[in-house]
């Protein structure tokens, strides 16, 4: 192998301060360099202001969306409270810090590029770029043009591995950018039917349904990163909410009051919600992703409206029950990934609603010897894509 056959950049989302994203982003790299290649997530630090006037940009353009403002409006909120309130800014500092600290330790990354030139001219470097997962596809990075791979030169390999468009549809303003972009992309996936669906209506072509880079590692692989030792020491539920659904919080409640055991959660996470301070036992913040695994893997139950708090309660074998964030007509909402997930492991029935009956669930048992021999399956599969686009 030449040196630049070697090398590969990774267009991931590693530093935004999310336990899901970042976990899964550490997952992608640990599988590519598994594999036998040098990779390195891509340092675009010095580009990040351009992409967030791009998404400004896209957002006054869609302001009178009631549900795109009021999603935006919920990080305003939480800014706000964060200079306005000591004790909360200290806590989300607490929380920052240890994110920080988790992707200064595990991440590998590349040089910080000075402009887009700059990264186009270092991409020449590369055998290839890989982009996923996650909801970099969203309308508003479609906007900043980033996780597209435009910036990839037209002979260097571009490979998609499980990105995730979010939303069922890709919005009209869009259409013509999405159809030139997924044509670039020589190796394409995606992590959602609905996904798979976009890119044949687009491309024409079809492409294979790959796990999230979570489901790539077991549980073994994530106890090497995983704090080892017990956070809380009581019997608990885990609540990993991040939409603001009050009879979520009463059905955790029921449960506390039929099982007996403690509420832990990690509160204010995409916005601020005072009424979840009423709920829960414990709710520490200096929580960082190596943290959030250990919490997973040692709660009783999984209480969670996030498609990666579905996604390691399953790999940790933890009986949950998961909830839509968002009602079906929002614009942003990304409850898609969730129900494929569930239908590929046929675990629907764990999907609540309103009018669930705690009685038959709580005593309800999932078969996981069933559920990870689906995951081996789909891991294998999985594996197998990605090792063929890198190698071809």
């Amino acid at each position: 192998m030449t040196e630049k056959s070697k090398r590969v950049g990774l267009a991931i989302c590693y530093d935004y301060h999310d336990y899901g994203s970042m976990l899964q982003a550490y997952a992608t790299q640990v599988t590519v360099e598994e594999m036998g290649w040098d990779s390195e997530a891509l340092n675009i630090n010095s580009i990040k202001s351009s992409m967030r006037k791009r998404k400004i940009k896209y957002f006054l353009k869609n302001i009178f969306d009631f549900s795109v403002v009021k999603e935006k409006w919920q990080i305003v909120k939480k800014r706000l409270k964060i200079k306005s309130n000591k004790k909360f800014k200290k806590n989300i500092s607490l929380r920052d810090a240890s994110f920080t600290k988790f992707y200064n330790e595990h991440f590998k990354t590349s040089r910080e590029f000075s402009d887009w030139g700059d990264l186009m001219k270092e991409c020449n470097d590369y055998s290839a770029v890989i982009v996923g997962s996650d909801q970099l596809w969203l309308p508003s990075n479609i906007a900043a043009d980033y996780y597209t791979l435009s910036f990839v030169p037209e002979d260097v390999k571009k490979i998609s591995y499980a990105t995730s468009f979010g939303i069922p549809k890709i919005v009209k303003s869009q259409r013509k950018i999405a159809r030139k972009f997924l044509s670039r992309i020589e190796y394409l996936s995606a992590r959602e039917l609905s996904g798979c669906k976009i890119i044949k209506d687009f491309t024409d072509r079809d492409v294979p349904l790959v796990c999230d880079p979570a489901l790539l590692l077991d549980s073994a692989q994530w106890d090497r990163v995983a704090t080892p030792d017990r956070i809380i020491q009581d019997k608990y539920i885990f609540c990993y909410f991040m939409g603001n659904n009050p009879w979520q919080r009463e059905f955790v409640k029921k449960l506390k009051a039929k099982t007996g055991y403690k509420i832990v959660a990690l509160l204010h996470l995409d916005q601020v919600i005072l009424s979840d301070e009423q709920y829960v036992d414990y709710a520490p913040y200096n929580i960082s992703p190596a943290d959030f695994l250990s919490l997973v893997k040692h709660a009783e139950y999984v209480c969670t409206d996030s498609f990666h708090g579905t996604v390691f309660s399953v790999i940790y074998s933890k009986p949950f029950f998961t909830f839509k964030r968002f009602s079906e007509k929002a614009t942003l909402s990304t409850n898609t990934r969730i129900y494929s997930l569930l239908e590929k492991l046929n675990l629907q029935d764990r999907l609540m609603t309103e009018k669930y009956n705690l009685e038959d669930n709580v005593l309800k048992q999932i078969d996981f010897n069933a559920v990870h021999k689906l995951i081996e399956d789909f891991r294998n599969s999985s594996y197998l894509y990605l090792k063929q686009a890198l190698e071809s």
